[in-house]
C-alpha cells in the first residue's frame, strides 16, 4: 500500500502543477488586464502556457503523425499504421503506404523499453518509408496492463522478439537502438537455434549495451554502485487506482523523467526558461523547436518492475549477455550459434550513455558468424540521439545500413507444395 500512496503522490503533485500554469494563464489572460499593460502579467501568461504543456503531456502518449508519405511519383499517399499482431504488453505494427507498391526491404524497428513511446523513433522510421516496408515494437505503457496479464521481464521480451521476427520471416532486416540490442542479438540466437528457418536476413544493433563494461559511463557506474535491495526500496512503486493496471509493481515514468532530467539539469532549465520568455513575448507557437523536441521527451511511460530490475541485474550487473551466460525460458542462448545473420553495430564517438566500445562488443560474441558478414560503424561527433535521428543518421548512418542490408538480402524460402489426395490424384489420370 504504500508504494501506492506514493504513485499516486507523484501523479497528484503532477495534476497540481497541470493546473497550477492553467490558472495562471487564465488569470494573465483577464480581458479587463489588458487595459493596463503590465509585464508581469505577460511573463505570468508565457509560465502558465509553458507549465501546463509540460505537466500535461507527462501522461499522454504522442501520435505517430505520419499521415501521408511523398513517393516517387510525387504524390502523397497516405500512410496507415495497422497491428500485424498484438499482444498484452506490446504490439507489432506495421507503417503501410497505400498505393504504392510493395518495396523491397523489410526492416523491424525494435524501439527501446526505457521509459519513451516507440514514437521517440519517428524520424527514424520516417527516413526508412523512403524505400523500405518499415515494422516497428509498440510497447505498453506498464500502469495500462491489468495485473490478471502476468509478469513481464527480459526473457519475456526476448521471447516477444522471436514470435515479432517469426510473423516477419527470413527475408526481414531487424534494426534494434539502443536498449534492446543485447536483448534483439540474444532473441537472434536463440532462433539460430531453435528455428534456423526464420533466422533475419541481416541484424543492425545500435548504440546498445551488450558489454556496459566495455567502456564504462555514468549509467553503468549507477548500475554498479546501487544494489538491488535499494533499487526496489526507492524506484519501484504501484500503480495507483486510477489506471487499468493498478497494483501492479512498475518503475513509474515520471520517476524515470526525474533522473533524465537530472542529467543534464542546467541545459533543461534553460531551454525552459527561454520558453518562458519566447511565450511571454508571443514568440512561441505548438509547433516551434521546443515543443517539438520536449512533447516528445517530456512523455513518459511505466516499465514493469520485473524488466528493469531483470535489466539491472542480468544485463548490467551479471552481463549475462556479455559473457554469453544468458538463459531465456530455461534455455541458454549461445551467440555462437548465428552463423548466417549478418551483424552490423553503430556507436557514437561522443555517446555519453552507451559508450563506444559497448555494442561493438556483439561481434566478438558472434564466433561462429564468418568476418565477412560483419561490420561496424562509429560516427565522428555523434552523441546518443544522433546516431539514430538527426543529420548523422538520415546523410551518413542510414546509407550504410542500407548499403548492409542490401549486401546481405535473402529470399524467404518457397511454400512446399501440398501433396495430392487419391481423389486428385486419380482426376489428374484422367483429364491426362
Amino acid at each position: 500500500m504504500r508504494f501506492m500512496m506514493s504513485y499516486d503522490l507523484m501523479e497528484t503533485a503532477r495534476n497540481m502543477n497541470q493546473w497550477l500554469g492553467a490558472s495562471a494563464l487564465s488569470m494573465a489572460s483577464y480581458p479587463a488586464f489588458s487595459a493596463i499593460p503590465n509585464p508581469a502579467l505577460s511573463w505570468m501568461a508565457g509560465w502558465g502556457e509553458v507549465t501546463e504543456r509540460t505537466f500535461q503531456r507527462m501522461t499522454v502518449k504522442p501520435d505517430w503523425g505520419i499521415h501521408s508519405f511523398t513517393c516517387e511519383d510525387g504524390k502523397d499517399h497516405l500512410v496507415e499504421v495497422t497491428p500485424v499482431v498484438e499482444r498484452d504488453f506490446g504490439d507489432l505494427l506495421h507503417f503501410c503506404v497505400a498505393g504504392r507498391k510493395e518495396q523491397p526491404r523489410k526492416v523491424l524497428v525494435v524501439a527501446p523499453m526505457s521509459g519513451h513511446y516507440a514514437t521517440l523513433l519517428r524520424s527514424t522510421v520516417t527516413s526508412l518509408l523512403v524505400n523500405c516496408e518499415v515494422y516497428i515494437t509498440d510497447w505498453h505503457n506498464a500502469r495500462d496492463i491489468p495485473v490478471s496479464a502476468g509478469k513481464f521481464d527480459i526473457e519475456d521480451y526476448t521471447l516477444y522478439l522471436v514470435d515479432f521476427m517469426r510473423e516477419l520471416g527470413p527475408d526481414t532486416h531487424v534494426v534494434a537502438v539502443c536498449q534492446p540490442a543485447p536483448l534483439t542479438l540474444a532473441a537472434t540466437a536463440y532462433l539460430a537455434e531453435q528455428d534456423p528457418d526464420a533466422q533475419p536476413s541481416s541484424l543492425t544493433l545500435i548504440g546498445g549495451p551488450v558489454d556496459p563494461d566495455a567502456t564504462p559511463t555514468e549509467v553503468t557506474d549507477f548500475g554498479r554502485r546501487v544494489t538491488m535491495g535499494q533499487l526496489e526500496e526507492t524506484m519501484i512503486q504501484r500503480v495507483g487506482f486510477k489506471y487499468k493496471g493498478v497494483g501492479r509493481k512498475v518503475y513509474p515514468g515520471l520517476l524515470q523523467l526525474s533522473s533524465f532530467m537530472s542529467m543534464n539539469m542546467d541545459r533543461h532549465s534553460q531551454a525552459f526558461s527561454d520558453q518562458i520568455q519566447r511565450a511571454s513575448r508571443g514568440e512561441a507557437s505548438d509547433h516551434d523547436a521546443h515543443n517539438r523536441f520536449y512533447d516528445e521527451y517530456l512523455a513518459v511511460m511505466d516499465m514493469t518492475a520485473e524488466f528493469y530490475l531483470s535489466t539491472v541485474e542480468r544485463v548490467f550487473k551479471s552481463r549475462e549477455i556479455a559473457r554469453n551466460e544468458f538463459i531465456v525460458d530455461g534455455h541458454k542462448v549461445d551467440m555462437g550459434a548465428i552463423t548466417d545473420v549478418a551483424v552490423k553495430t553503430v556507436e557514437g564517438a561522443n555517446d555519453d550513455i552507451s559508450a563506444p566500445g559497448q555494442c561493438i562488443a556483439a561481434l566478438d560474441l558472434c564466433t561462429g558468424l564468418p568476418d565477412s558478414k560483419k561490420a561496424s560503424h562509429v560516427e565522428p561527433g555523434a552523441g546518443h540521439y544522433g546516431i539514430f535521428a538527426g543529420r548523422s543518421w538520415r546523410d551518413n548512418i542510414r546509407p550504410l545500413v542500407i548499403d548492409f542490408m542490401d549486401a546481405n538480402s535473402r529470399k524467404p524460402k518457397a511454400a512446399a507444395k501440398p501433396k495430392a489426395t487419391k481423389g486428385q490424384a486419380k482426376l489428374s489420370a484422367v483429364k491426362s
